[in-house]
This record gives structure tokens, sequence and C-alpha cells, in this order.
């Protein structure tokens, strides 16, 4: 009778053992499983928290820069949308000319300062950037070969004027857009007058990683 039960016993030990081995499989790949799913709630959790870090900012930097340009805005001199200064083309220029007008200097007088402030406390520089609208240049003005050369011209004349004005050389630059980037209609003059414009937008400053990935 002993001899039976030590031989079942023996029998049955394999079958424990397996049993075990499975447990032990299941109960690490559980453990993978749950470590991975807690990695990526981890990781989800962190990008939100960075995005909404970022939406912040952002909405901290345009409250911040409303209120440097205060006086401007309230004048109606200049206008603010997405965190970018427009500035109507007949109030800086008179049609087809890159001189600034008296009006225009005024304008760039009253923000140079208040945007020099805001630059002190940011990452950030100032893109300045020329439109026109679709109509070409006077075949009478041989200034400018077309609407891209105008656009530059007009957007140089303006960032010069900044640094004129105490805005870091450093901290801005130009940019020219021609006619390419419409915010009303070219089929009448009230949109012609829109596209007309120059924009000033504080952008990220290019780290040194950026300047390197661009170098020759």
């Amino acid at each position: 009778m002993s001899e039976e039960l030590e031989v079942d016993g023996e029998s049955n030990a394999p079958i424990w053992a397996a049993f075990g081995d499975l447990m032990s499989v299941l109960l690490g790949a559980f453990v993978l499983i749950l470590v991975g799913v807690i990695g990526m709630q981890l990781q989800l959790t962190s990008k939100l928290e960075q995005e909404t870090k970022q939406r912040q900012e952002e909405q901290q930097r345009r409250i911040t820069l409303e209120q440097a340009l205060a006086a401007p805005l309230a004048a109606g001199r200049v206008t603010l949308v997405n965190g970018r200064i427009g500035i109507r083309g007949n109030v800086l220029f008179a049609l087809n000319s890159d001189q600034l007008q008296p009006e225009g200097r005024d304008v760039l007088k009253s923000i140079a300062g208040p945007l020099t402030n805001y630059l002190k406390s940011r990452e950030e520089i100032l893109m300045v950037s020329g439109f026109t609208d679709d109509q070409a240049v006077h075949d009478g003005n041989r200034r400018f070969a077309d609407n891209w050369e105008l656009s530059a011209e007009r957007s140089l004349t303006v960032t010069r004027a900044l640094i004129a004005e105490g805005v870091p050389p450093s901290s801005v630059f130009s940019a020219a857009f021609g006619s390419e980037q419409p915010v009303g209609s070219n089929a009448d003059e009230e949109g012609r007058a829109k596209n007309r414009r120059v924009e000033i937008a504080p952008i990220p400053k290019p780290s040194a990683t950026d300047a390197k990935a661009h170098g020759p």
C-alpha cells in the first residue's frame, strides 16, 4: 500500500512542477504587461503636462506682449493677432515705396521700447515680415523688380528703424513674403490694403544645436 502511494506521489511531482513553471511564466508576463501599461501612462501623463505647460507659456507670452503694447494697441496704431503685431502698409509707406512716412516712424518709435523690454525676459527674437498685394509694381517705378523685392526692402526698412530706436540688432531680422500670404481678398482695394502690411512676430531664439544643424 505504501509503495503505491509513493509511486502516485512521484508521478504527481512533475505535474505540480510544470504547473508551477506555468504560473511563474504567467506571473512574469503579467508583471511585464503591468510595467508596460504603467510606463505608457507615465509617458502620456508627462506629455500631457508638457503640452499644458506649453499652452500656459504661450498664453502668458501673449498676455505679456499685450501688456507691453497696451498704449499703441489702445490707440489703434497696431493690431495683435495670435502673437503677431500687424501694421498697415499705408501707415508705414506710400504706395510702391520703401521710405517710412512720419506716421509710420512714430508707430515704430512707440513699439520699439515695449518690444525691447519684452525681449529682455524672453528667449525670443523678432521676425519682421513684409507683404504686398498681388498688383504688379508700377512700370514707372524702376527701384523694385517685383513685389518680392518691394516687400524685402520694406521689411529691411522697418528692421533698421527698430534697431535705430533701441531694439538689439541680434534680436531682430527681416523676411519677405511678397504677395504670397494674403489676409484679405485681392479682388478689391479694401482687401489689397490689408495685404499691404508689415508684421512683427516674436519667435523662439535659435539654439546652438540649430545653428550647427544649418551650418556648412
